[in-house]
């Protein structure tokens, strides 16, 4: 008994260092794979990665048009680009007008496009506008007159044009208990400028969103349009640069951001009139936003 007590210690005190080895190696990967979690549900603030972004479905709402399901947890979903390999895109323009612009705009200053809005009609262009209810308040008979073509449809950017995180191209910030009565206001201002129907979307002014405020804007029911695609028409001085920009940009799907505002985007509309015949030349049908994610069966 005594030998088999000392073979038994001597295999013992063999293994232990190889089990100690095997528990440190579990500890180690345990800690790494909590950190890998930690940073995969950590995105860039503009750009939210989670769950409730992959699993975004196309479905008809409460109006009958186009939109995207809620996420988890209560986030408005986000439409960027349709999930197609049909040669369709989406030529989106945003109608700006930040709340306390009232007074350059009695001075003279311009922040509608009617140029652009006839070139798309000429064009036969089918587009979305996303309309701040502030721009609305001073150009109401161009909002209705937009809203009421069936080459449009009117979609809400807000009332104020104030960002809704901080260090969003220098644009005010709203605090979060503001964040849901500003687009409400928006679509109030936009209804009452004659558009009867505005489509349940919305759009965040300069882009700039984060998961707080996709919990604060979720029990509207909308669904926010982003883009893929930026012009870079904002204060561009050569249109041909801006529809190459675009074309570059472009794939089956895509969502094109430009602007009806001609003090901050003047040659948005010669940069269209260059752009929309290469296009459709390369064989690119234009849609609106609600055709082509009622197509697509959701999107990213």
């Amino acid at each position: 008994m005594p030998a088999r007590r000392t073979a038994a210690m001597a295999v013992a005190s063999q293994v232990r260092p190889y089990v100690g080895a095997v528990i440190f190696l579990v500890r180690r990967i345990a800690a790494v794979c909590v950190a890998c979690a930690v940073f995969a549900a950590c995105g860039a603030p503009n750009a939210p990665r989670g769950p409730e972004q992959r699993s975004a479905r196309s479905s008809a709402s409460a109006s009958g048009e186009a939109a995207l399901t809620p996420g988890s947890g209560g986030l408005m979903p986000v439409f960027k680009s349709a999930r197609t390999q049909k040669k369709t895109i989406a030529l989106t323009f945003d109608a700006d007008m930040t709340a306390d612009e009232g007074p350059r705009a009695a001075d003279g200053e311009r922040f509608d496009n009617p140029e652009l809005i006839d070139a798309l009609r000429e064009l036969k262009v089918p587009a979305t506008v996303f309309m701040t209810g502030r721009w609305a308040d001073q150009y109401p008979e161009e909002a209705r007159g937009i809203g009421q073509d069936p080459l449009f449809e009117v979609a809400n950017h807000s009332y104020s044009h104030y960002s809704f995180t901080d260090g969003c191209y220098g644009l005010p910030v709203l605090p979060e208990s503001r964040m849901r009565s500003d687009v409400e206001r928006g679509f109030t201002a936009i209804r009452n400028a004659g558009v009867a129907h505005p489509m349940p979307y919305f759009r965040f002014p300069g882009g700039c969103y984060d998961n707080r405020a996709l919990r604060a804007l979720g029990p509207l029911g909308v669904t926010v349009v982003q883009w893929d695609v930026v012009s870079g028409d904002a204060f561009a001085t050569d249109p041909d640069a801006v529809a190459r920009q675009v074309l570059r940009g472009v794939r089956p799907g895509s969502v094109v951001v430009m602007h009806c505002t001609r003090s901050a985007a003047p040659v948005t509309e010669p940069a269209v009139r260059a752009l929309v015949p290469e296009l459709r030349r390369q064989g690119y049908r234009l849609v609106k936003v609600s055709e082509l994610m009622g197509a697509s069966g959701g999107g990213g």
